[in-house]
């Protein structure tokens, strides 16, 4: 008589369901230690070029444009998968995760490629963030460990392996599910949230213990009467959405317009790099180097309060626009954030009277939040990186405002219509 093979079948079932529980907490560990690492090698990376940049002012005439040129070059030669941001690569290896285009953008090969050419940007001075960059290596990584305890890598693995690196690189726990919800998943469902959740908690709490309980861009305590609600809160939105529409179109267009200058562009790669680093380059040196790298300390500056110069917006945009044509690896979340915070404060100088800080704080939000069209993530990622919860609803109220406005210019989320490049 034949024995039923039902509970032999249920219980492989039991362990593939716990390898992959087991790979993913494995997996949250790993990338929050790469994402620590990966942050203090890009502040290393970053001050190198200050000192060569202080020590040899013109340097960089050569410096920026040859590494823009040969970081181009070997990721579009060797890896074509790690140029850009990779956010996009990451939405669109989950929308396929059981085809072969989705191993390549998540692969360890990739991860590596992404981490050292962002590096190299660093070292040229361009203007790069490492968040976009640490969703797409977290997400890898994630993958990776599954296919080692030979687990189906599900969109909910890469999904959860993004909204982890988001929560490492920024310290931003809430901000990192926010994403997952309105960026990285297509169809959010219950059991993706919790493999989410638990991702990020795992790699909230092993970054917390290798860095430091610690605020990115310091302890905010700003508070706003409802009559400055009632009057920056539009105008910081409405400013916001404009400058960060135009950003996002400017890229989209430079990627899939079928305009003569976009085919030009797209035909010569390196010739554009070039281009771009010979601008981030002089415009660096014309700003006394306001613009080079993440812009992280004089974003800090200008929440604190101190003097900066009122060039720091227009030169961070500048530099932010060129970096990202350039096709090199690096992501626009920190120089995002940073072109927002010298909005912010030219918005000061046309409202003297008005508490310095919070107006920069929503210059920040309403501007990232014209780019990325995510306005609860930018609410709740400011509100995290500021510690101030007193600010919640002009964040909330100037991140819609920003993102209604953004989408009357520019139709197509960023990150969605550059996704597109990797799954043709």
């Amino acid at each position: 008589m034949l024995k039923p093979r039902f509970p032999r079948a249920i219980s492989r079932m039991d362990a593939r369901v716990m390898r992959g529980r087991i790979g993913a907490i494995g997996g949250a560990l790993l990338l929050s230690v790469v994402a620590v690492l990966f942050a203090k090698l890009g502040e290393a990376a970053q001050s190198l070029f200050v000192g060569m940049s202080g020590a040899f002012p013109y340097a960089p005439l050569i410096v920026t444009p040859a590494l823009f040129v040969a970081v181009t070059y070997m990721t579009r030669q060797w890896c074509p998968e790690a140029r850009g941001s990779g956010i996009p690569q990451t939405m669109a290896a989950a929308r396929m995760p059981e085809r072969p285009e989705a191993r390549a953008l998540l692969s360890l090969r990739t991860a590596l490629f992404k981490l050292f050419g962002t590096l190299g940007m660093l070292l040229a001075g361009g203007s790069v963030g490492r968040e976009g960059p640490t969703v797409q290596i977290s997400a890898a990584i994630m993958a990776a460990v599954q296919r080692w305890l030979r687990v189906p890598v599900s969109a909910g693995i890469i999904i959860a392996g993004g909204a982890a690196g988001v929560a490492a690189a920024f310290n931003t726990p809430l901000a990192g599910v926010a994403f997952a919800i309105e960026e990285l998943a297509a169809a959010f469902e219950q059991k993706i949230a919790i493999v989410v959740m638990a991702a990020v908690m795992m790699a909230g709490v092993t970054s917390l213990w290798l860095a430091g309980d610690y605020i990115y861009f310091g302890a905010m305590h700003q508070s706003m009467p409802i009559s400055s609600m009632l009057l920056l809160t539009p105008v910081a939105g409405l400013a916001g959405g404009i400058a960060g529409g135009l950003f996002s179109r400017t890229l989209i267009a430079v990627a899939w317009s079928r305009g003569r200058i976009s085919h030009a562009m797209r035909a010569r790669p390196l010739l554009v790099a070039g281009v771009c680093g010979g601008v981030v380059a002089v415009t660096g040196i014309l700003t006394s180097g306001v613009s080079w790298g993440t812009g992280y300390e004089t974003t800090r500056a200008l929440l604190s309060g101190e003097d900066v110069s009122w060039s720091f917006g227009p030169a961070k945009l500048i530099a932010t626009m060129a970096t990202a044509i350039s096709g090199a690896p690096g992501g626009i979340f920190a120089p995002s954030l940073s072109v927002g915070a010298g909005l912010g404060q030219l918005l000061g100088i046309i409202f003297p009277e008005q508490p310095h800080g919070a107006i920069v704080l929503l210059g920040m939000v309403g501007y990232f939040a014209g780019v990325v069209r995510a306005p609860l993530t930018a609410a709740i990622i400011m509100m995290e990186m500021t510690a101030d919860r007193t600010m919640i609803l002009p964040l909330f109220a100037t991140a819609i405002l920003a993102n209604w406005v953004s989408s009357q210019i520019c139709r197509p989320k960023l990150y969605h219509a550059l996704s597109r490049q990797f799954r043709r």
